[in-house]
């Protein structure tokens, strides 16, 4: 059930009035069954999945926290008996058989994404070393919906009960719906248990602010989504799909054209998922910051996908940069005076480690590794330039300030940026290089104006359209990057702005979104991850 789709927009409004009008404390019975009635529109088969994986987090769970409540009641039992030596060593001991649990769990989870996302891609590649076809050595098998998203919320939540972070939810229901909460299985983002449980479970009275606000989101999420990314991603498909004539200035167009359309797909479909989820009452977090007005790599990856950066930082970078076996090689190569290296070992394997895994959970194919890791190597080489760009700085103390050299940082973060994206939309990383190489030697400024890119599905009504609504979200983007809150400021304005800002912007979704058959508008680029 696609989210820009009329069945969802029909689920969506019979699911906000009957939550807020059955007893509060049975909206969250009410929420599991809507997850799990959505998640079955995608394939009743698929429940099989989501609930092998809710069942064994929630198994390991409560082994996990009932040794935890074994050992505090052995160790408060016999706390008369025992010296710091044995507490320490009977801690030691359940931390271990804390660990298997966990180990086994997610073994077990992230084993079903392996096999479901990546088998194809290793099998095939090994069989390409041996002179055999993938296809003769495998089968092949549907991507569940939101595998990636609530097999990643899962281990976090194991992850952190093993660090004796919560106790474990006892109820499984409750927790399920923290597996399913079906909004985030779409395309996130990924919660952590602490904060989004109390969300679910909590009753939550009507607040008519509330609802409209969450409502005022979705419209905006539903514009960026069908009045832009389903627009442009068909000029973005005449170029992708024939690189031996689109290329050049083609290819530079294309670049263009695919970084507008992933973050107004993939943001659009956040600002939904994030409005229904706040008409609920349910605060979900962040996850983009507007990051094309990054001014740096570094600050754009603080500012985009935001929930999957900070999952990889806790659970991947931190755990590898802080352990035992890489500290004490970096601990030898300070004893042999090599400071420098030491110092960077830990967070070179560290971060090339989680950009590698970042490739990967992006897609089955060597594109994605090539970009995380291309990714990942770009960042340290812009922080080992950091001694450089604090000489620079200190030489030309004004430039900080100068809305000349900001504009200049925030362009050349776009198109770096837009340029690494390439290794998103094709496939062979080898025409990628290509592409590259022909928009600096192939450049041509006359398909601008010779009514060329009129030949890529887009009309110049079309082109109108993207380029008042880039407009208009560049303008709102503005405001909140200088801390205007867009729709509390427009609440301050009489009734007949609002309904005319609102109203007006539903008649543009309405008039000129680009809706595919039934009003299904095009899969969000997301949903495969």
């Amino acid at each position: 059930m696609s989210i820009t789709s009329y069945s969802f927009l029909l689920f969506a409004g019979l699911l906000l009035l009957l939550y807020y009008l059955i007893p509060r404390r049975f909206q969250w019975c009410l929420l599991l069954a809507a997850s799990y009635g959505f998640y079955a529109f995608s394939g009743v088969r698929y429940l099989g999945y989501i609930l092998a994986s809710t069942l064994c987090t929630y198994g390991a769970s409560r082994k996990i926290g009932g040794l935890k409540e074994h050992q505090d009641l052995f160790l408060k039992e016999n706390k008369a008996i025992l010296d710091r030596e044995d507490r320490k060593f009977y801690k030691a001991s359940v931390k271990k058989r804390q660990r298997r649990w966990l180990c086994l769990a997610l073994i077990f989870n992230f084993g079903i994404l392996a096999v479901i996302k990546y088998g194809n891609f290793v099998v095939s590649n090994v069989g390409a070393l041996f002179g055999a076809s993938g296809d003769d050595l495998f089968f092949r098998l549907a991507l569940p919906l939101g595998i990636s998203f609530y097999t990643f919320q899962s281990a976090g939540y194991l992850i952190d009960l093993y660090r004796d972070e919560y106790p474990p939810e006892k109820n499984i229901f409750r927790f399920a719906l923290f597996v399913s909460f079906f909004p985030q299985l779409i395309q996130g983002p990924i919660s952590r248990f602490a904060a989004l449980s109390r969300e679910l479970t909590a009753p939550h009275a009507f607040d008519r602010r509330q609802v409209a606000f969450g409502l005022q989101r979705m419209l905006y999420g539903y514009f960026k989504k069908m009045v832009i990314a389903d627009r442009i991603i068909t000029g973005l498909t005449a170029i992708s799909g024939d690189p031996a004539v689109y290329s050049g200035t083609y290819a530079f167009v294309g670049m263009i054209f695919y970084a507008v359309d992933l973050y107004m797909d993939f943001s659009g479909g956040i600002d939904i998922v994030i409005g229904f989820s706040q008409a609920l009452g349910i605060s979900l977090p962040e996850n983009f910051k507007r990051p094309y007005f990054a001014v740096s790599l570094k600050d754009y990856w603080h500012r985009w996908h935001i929930t999957l950066c900070n999952w990889f930082k806790d659970y991947v970078f931190y755990p590898i940069s802080a352990s035992p076996t890489l500290l004490s090689r970096a601990k030898a190569l300070k004893a042999k005076g090599h400071e420098g290296l030491a110092r960077r070992l830990t967070v070179y394997i560290g971060n090339l480690t989680v950009w590698l895994l970042t490739g990967i959970w992006h897609g089955a194919a060597w594109n994605f590794i090539v970009w995380g890791l291309l990714n990942g190597a770009f960042l340290l080489l812009s922080q080992e330039m950091e001694p450089v760009y604090r000489k620079f700085y200190a030489r030309f103390p004004g430039l900080r300030e100068n809305r000349g050299w900001l504009v200049f940082r925030v362009v050349r973060t776009f198109l770096f940026v837009s340029l690494l994206c390439m290794f998103d939309y094709y496939a062979d990383v080898r025409v990628v290089g290509q592409m590259i190489v022909s928009i600096f030697t192939q450049f041509d400024f006359s398909v601008f104006f010779s009514g060329a890119l009129l030949d890529l599905g887009l009309s110049g009504t079309d082109y109108a359209i993207l380029g008042l609504s880039l407009v208009l979200v560049f303008f709102v983007s503005f405001l909140q990057e200088r801390g205007v809150s867009v729709r509390t400021r427009i609440a301050s304005y009489r009734l007949p702005v609002r309904v005319f800002v609102w109203y007006g912007l539903f008649l543009i979704v309405l008039l000129f979104g680009a809706y595919g058959i039934g009003y299904d508008a095009s899969q969000f680029i997301y949903n495969q991850f």
